[in-house]
């Protein structure tokens, strides 16, 4: 296992837990090796990176993802779970989706902030983790 890989998969467990799983589970018959090279890739060569804090390459990702407008909701979602268990608090992310509204339009901000409360409603569930 390449070293990327270990380290990819120890973050995306702690931030996205069953991440890897879950995308061979949907795509590996369609896509044999996708599930391993997102975690290779987005986890251990881009957010594993030295040099910009975990916390703060989220924020880059939820601004980018507002900015691309409402087709990104669930990848947003995933995003803004990963924030919260990176440290960002609920008004950091909202701040980060609202100062989008300058890019991206008031529309995707409004989306953003809309799949915002739904992972903070379900940050309160009481099975959620």
């Amino acid at each position: 296992m390449s070293e990327t890989l270990e380290k990819g998969r120890i973050l995306s467990e702690e931030v996205n837990p069953g991440m890897e799983a879950a995308l061979e589970a949907r795509y590996g018959a369609l896509l044999p090796g996708m599930a391993q090279g997102v975690v290779d890739f987005a986890y251990g060569q881009q957010y594993g990176r030295p040099g910009l804090p975990l916390r703060d390459r989220y924020i880059a990702t939820i601004a980018a993802l507002t900015a691309l407008g409402g087709q990104t909701g669930p990848q947003l979602a995933v995003n803004i779970a990963g924030g919260r268990k990176a440290g960002l608090s609920r008004e950091e992310i909202a701040e980060t989706i609202w100062q989008m509204s300058l890019y991206g339009g008031f529309p995707a901000a409004i989306n953003a902030l809309n799949t915002a409360l739904a992972v903070f409603e379900a940050e309160e569930e009481p099975d959620a983790a």
